[in-house]
C-alpha cells in the first residue's frame, strides 16, 4: 500500500477540482458548438448533437465535485485518466453521430465510440473501486 501525506492528498484534490473545471469548459464548448452547427444546418437537428454537452457535465464535472468534496476516497491518476478518456470517447462519438444524422448518412464505425467509451469508463471505475487513495492516520 502506498501511503500519502496530506500534502499529496491536497494535490490530488486540487487536480480533481481542476478536472471539474475542464469538464465544465468542455460542456460549454460542446453546447456552443451544437448551437452554431445547428444554426448553419438549415433547421435540421440531432439529439446526439444537442445533448452531447451532458456527457462531460454528468459524467465528469458532477462526480469530480462530489469526490473532491468528500475527499475520503480519491481516485488514482490511472483511474482518472481512464475515466476522462471514456468521457472524451463518448462525447466525440455523440458529436460525430450528430453530424452524420444532420448530414443524412450513416457510418458502420460509429459503434466504436460507445464501446471504447464504456470500456474506458468501466476500467476507470474498477481501478477507483479496487485501488483508491486513502488518507492514512498516523499516530
Amino acid at each position: 500500500m502506498i501511503l500519502f501525506t496530506s500534502d499529496n492528498l491536497n494535490e490530488i484534490k486540487m487536480m480533481i477540482r481542476k478536472n471539474a473545471w475542464y469538464h465544465l469548459a468542455a460542456a460549454a464548448f460542446l453546447a456552443l458548438f451544437a448551437v452554431i452547427y445547428e444554426h448553419f444546418s438549415h433547421g435540421v437537428y440531432s439529439n446526439y448533437m444537442i445533448f452531447a454537452f451532458m456527457i462531460p457535465l454528468v459524467l465528469g464535472a458532477i462526480p469530480s465535485v462530489i469526490i473532491s468534496g468528500t475527499g475520503k476516497r480519491l481516485p488514482r491518476k490511472t483511474a482518472l485518466a481512464a475515466w476522462n478518456s471514456g468521457i472524451a470517447a463518448l462525447a466525440v462519438g455523440s458529436v460525430f453521430q450528430g453530424v452524420l444524422e444532420i448530414y443524412g448518412t450513416t457510418n458502420a464505425l460509429i459503434v466504436v465510440y460507445p464501446v471504447i467509451g464504456f470500456l474506458m469508463l468501466g476500467f476507470g471505475a474498477l481501478v477507483y473501486l479496487l485501488f483508491p487513495v486513502r488518507e492514512e492516520v498516523t499516530r
